[in-house]
């Protein structure tokens, strides 16, 4: 079963149960999944299904931020319930080290050496990790690693 029906079971499941963060949440990454079906007329991949979610988990991260600092301890714990729903889907996160040794890696096979290489750099390490480790921290490793 690939992870797009998981996702549509888990709804279903979630509706019998009544647990509405569940469902709400799972039901606003289904809405991001069919708006890019009928956008782009394509099926989505896994692939693409991870990447929605990793874009749907910094929105939430960002919004529970922004409720920390104003204060509403309410919406921070329903944001750290989604987030917790979401990272369920994804695989788990590299470590620093094994992103270290994919990172080098990737710098040996494209050769650069200096940090007028970065953007190639990136974009290699981007399809080698997948949806393992967030943009900003392979950014910060892979500067580390060049300079």
């Amino acid at each position: 079963m690939n992870l797009k029906e998981q996702i549509k079971n888990d709804i279903k499941e979630a509706m019998r149960a009544k647990d509405t963060v569940k469902r709400d949440t799972l039901r606003n990454i289904q809405a991001s999944v069919k708006q890019i079906e009928v956008d782009e007329r394509r099926d989505v991949t896994d692939a693409d299904l991870e990447n929605i979610m990793m874009k749907y988990l910094k929105q939430r991260e960002d919004a529970k931020t922004q409720f920390a600092e104003a204060g509403r301890q309410d919406l921070v714990e329903k944001e750290d319930a989604e987030i917790a729903i979401v990272q369920s889907y994804l695989p788990e996160p590299m470590d620093d080290t094994e992103l270290e040794a994919v990172l080098k890696e990737v710098i040996a096979d494209t050769a650069a050496v200096s940090m007028k290489d970065m953007g190639k750099v990136m974009g290699a390490a981007k399809i080698a990790i997948g949806s393992r480790a967030d943009g900003g921290r392979i950014n910060q490793m892979v500067k580390k690693l060049l300079s």
